[in-house]
This record gives C-alpha cells, structure tokens and sequence, in this order.
C-alpha cells in the first residue's frame, strides 16, 4: 500500500483511526483494521443497519427523487402510464413548463430505469415507459409502517 494523502481518515465509533474508501485498486474495498470491507465497517458505525440503510437500491431511489424533473417524470407516469418519449417530452413542457429536451429526457428516463422506478417495453417502433413502485415499497416498509404501528 502506498502513501495516504493527509486528512482521509474517519473516526469510528470505537475510537479507532479508519483510512476512507480509496478510489480504485484492491485497498479500495478494504480497510487498514482487519481486512473487513471499509464500507460495511463505516456504514455499522453509523446506524448498525448495514442492509436497508446503506443498500446501494435504495439510495439509488433517493438519488433519483432528487431531482424535480425526475420527479416530474414520475408524476406524469403516475398519472398516464404506457407513455412514449415524445408524448412525456410534450407533457413536461406543457404541464410543468419544462423546457428539457428529448435528450435530456432520455437520460433521466435512463437513470429512473437504473433504479427500477421505470420499465420500458418496445413495440415495433415506439418505447412505452411504465412506472414501478416497487422500489418505493422498502422504503414505505422501513419508516411509514414503523410509525403507524407506534401510532
């Protein structure tokens, strides 16, 4: 293992000095204590809930719903599924006054899709695009069940 720059370490909850995840290379999913993978580590100090916190899904979701054309996408979908790229590009400039252009669509139709929230379906020429809300459900069952069990 090579130098460190200064400043790239975390402190965990045990006090130890915990080197961050490096970019590449095999050093990259380890850390200095131990050899356990320097995610899984820094993620259990945090909460202790490694699997539903910190899966990589479900903050691909959260990434996702960031941005307000995304969720604009999704609003149209929601209300009018099976919708083609033209007919989504028009409905955003139309109802929402988004001026993004069929590119630009198309790529967040792309990371919506990388995510599960969109499913598309090719018929001869044209790519109807779906919403799917069963990415939504980990997070509906993690914090709103939980709450209305307590209420």
């Amino acid at each position: 293992m090579g130098r460190r720059p200064h400043g790239l370490f975390i402190i965990a909850s045990t006090g130890q000095r915990l080197p961050r995840r490096e970019s590449s290379g095999p050093a990259a999913s380890r850390c200095a204590a131990g050899g356990l993978p320097a995610a899984r580590t820094r993620a259990q100090d945090l909460t202790g809930k490694l699997p539903l916190a910190y899966n990589p899904p479900v903050a691909d979701v959260f990434e996702c719903l960031a941005a307000p054309a995304r969720r604009a996408i999704l609003d149209e979908l929601h209300e009018r599924d099976g919708q083609t790229l033209f007919e989504l590009c028009a409905r955003l400039t139309m109802k929402h006054g988004l001026g993004l252009t069929r590119q630009a669509v198309s790529q967040h139709l792309d990371v919506l899709e990388s995510a599960g929230l969109v499913t598309s379906k090719r018929e001869g020429r044209y790519k109807f695009h779906f919403l799917n809300t069963e990415p939504l459900n980990v997070i509906v069952e993690r914090w709103l069940k939980a709450r209305r069990k307590r209420s």
